[in-house]
């Protein structure tokens, strides 16, 4: 157990050793005081101080506003009667950890005011003591001004991060999920019928193989022919799974533009692209998608593709001089390019179709860098 303390002690870096200083320091000032009374008073102030700073940390609700308004008021019967301005920077680290906007505001503004009252008091005084710390007194200011608002931020972005972090979870299920769901439904589109077939022509041909053996012999060649099907529609079912790779894509990309009259210009290395397999299959789906357009409608000669990639982002632009496509059918059901769009915002993708000398289709997906 004490391993473990000084493991924890020692991952936290220095922050504990100073926050101990601190919690000595008043002490030094409150017997810089003559008077048996002022150091009584200062002791039970400082005990009290840590207590509802202990309490706060544990509150929630209106409670909240009780501990740090007791707070707010000893720090300033501690500036006031001993000098010690440093109770404000434990205030501020706390207010920087209120979660609710409202509260935080609230008792930054207070705490901020009681602050500079207490400091002005002392300058006007112009007490000896305090003059002698005023480089710290100036420090503990500006803290007072600006640790609650990054302490605040700071919080605000680890949540947001959390809730992107189980997004993007929930998002890797139901992708996954997706995927089991098109494999179940592919699985019984393609073996589901063919099997049923199967037993049925098993069955027919077992009750015909001593009534009719000719009948019998030309189910069983049914059967045969159909589990053939059967286990080409699997293979090519697997091979699809392994997924598309853009070099792959492209060789077939050329060979139909190729049959259609149309030459290919590939612009960038398709080696320099790092993305995830998941990425890469979904933009060669859409890469082949755009080509198919290219083809059928664009009465084109010329056929550029482009890959570009960024540290935020990947994008593929495919640009043809054919005729262009009218505004009305960019999105149409026969268009392709609401598949394409689709298959694109389910990965945070985007699409831009335009229509000038010919069309030009630009493809956004994130850059997910592929896993090694």
């Amino acid at each position: 157990m004490i391993k473990n303390y000084f493991t924890t002690l020692k991952s936290s870096g220095i922050s504990p050793y100073i926050w101990s200083v601190f919690a000595v320091l008043p002490f030094y000032f409150i017997f810089q005081s003559s008077s048996t009374i002022e150091i009584i008073v200062g002791v039970l102030l400082t005990i009290i101080f840590f207590i509802s700073y202990r309490l706060a940390f544990l509150s929630k609700k209106w409670p909240v506003y009780l501990w740090t308004g007791i707070l707010i008021a000893i720090s300033t019967a501690m500036t006031i009667i001993f000098q010690f301005v440093y109770f404000a920077f434990y205030i501020a680290y706390y207010n920087g950890n209120i979660k609710n906007r409202i509260a935080f505001l609230t008792l930054y503004i207070i705490h901020l005011i009681f602050t500079i009252a207490s400091i002005n008091y002392n300058l006007v005084l112009g007490k000896p003591l305090f003059l002698k710390q005023l480089p710290f007194v100036i420090i503990i200011g500006i803290s007072v001004i600006l640790l609650p608002f990054n302490l605040y931020n700071k919080k605000k972005q680890e949540k947001l991060e959390e809730q992107l972090e189980v997004a993007n979870q929930r998002i890797s299920e139901l992708v996954k999920q997706e995927e089991r769901q098109r494999i179940a439904r592919d699985l019984h589109d393609t073996l589901g019928q063919k099997l049923s077939l199967i037993g049925l022509k098993s069955d027919l041909a077992r009750r015909l193989v001593y009534k009719d053996p000719e009948s019998s012999r030309s189910e069983m060649k049914d059967v045969q022919q159909t589990a053939r099907t059967a286990l080409n529609e699997v293979r090519t079912m697997v091979s699809q799974m392994r997924g598309i790779r853009l070099e792959e894509e492209i060789i077939r990309v050329k060979q139909i533009l190729q049959a259609a009259e149309i030459t290919l210009i590939v612009e960038n290395d398709l080696n320099r692209l790092n993305i995830s397999i998941f990425l890469e299959n979904l933009l060669s789906m859409c890469m082949k998608e755009a080509v198919t357009n290219v083809v059928k409608h664009s009465n084109a000669t010329n056929c550029h593709i482009k890959f570009e990639q960024s540290a935020n982002e990947v994008c593929i632009i495919i640009k043809d001089n054919g005729i262009g496509i009218p505004d009305q059918y960019y999105f149409s059901k026969g268009s392709g390019l609401l598949g394409i769009k689709e298959r694109l915002e389910f990965v945070n993708g985007s699409l831009d179709v335009k229509s000038d000398d010919g069309t030009t289709i630009t493809m956004w997906v994130p850059s997910v860098v592929k896993q090694t």
